[in-house]
């Protein structure tokens, strides 16, 4: 997918709610378990878009933690987890042999990008819950933060911790 595609898949308002966007190529989506081959057909890639009320609307986590600056925050969003499994990317026994190579790029609206494996979010893989959050200490992020921040409980530094969250566009190492 060309660097303009992506930026077109960026967040959108619609209304007055703002979209995140999965990106899963089909070669993510469809390969068999015992074949890390491309089909020809499988080229195109497929956004699961979910507007901020489809977010609320999901099973949510609070996580308390140190920010940047080691001030105390609880933060509450939707465990990524959730939002890959929605996007049917494969977790859990799925996730094995090729698909390991699956990887997850965080994009935010000033084209910061931060990576992930997939297993990284996969509870048969670690008992941290990375989150989407969209509030912290009980009100909406500030517009400096949010709408979505991604929160890597846990890590030292927060580079990973990316704010204002556009997309999250899953590929696969080759």
């Amino acid at each position: 997918m060309s660097l303009q595609a992506v930026r077109d898949y960026r967040c959108s308002k619609v209304g007055s709610l703002l979209a995140l966007r999965i990106i899963v190529s089909a070669l993510v989506a469809l390969p068999s378990l015992s074949s890390g081959q491309q089909n020809a057909n499988t080229a195109s890639s497929h956004p699961l878009v979910l507007h901020a009320a489809d977010l609320r609307s999901l099973m949510r986590q609070t996580v308390d933690v140190s920010d940047e600056k080691g001030v105390q925050a609880r933060y509450e969003g939707v465990p990524v987890a959730e939002l890959l499994r929605r996007a049917d990317v494969p977790l859990g026994k799925q996730l094995r042999g090729s698909r390991l190579t699956l990887y997850v790029v965080v994009a935010a609206s000033d084209d910061y990008r931060a990576v992930f494996a997939l297993p990284e979010f996969d509870s048969d893989f670690t008992d941290r819950v990375i989150l989407l959050a969209d509030r912290r200490d009980g009100r909406a992020l500030s517009a400096s933060e949010g709408p979505f921040r991604i929160i890597v409980p846990g890590e030292k530094r927060h580079a990973r911790w990316v704010r204002e969250v556009v997309t999250l566009d899953i590929q696969q190492a080759r």
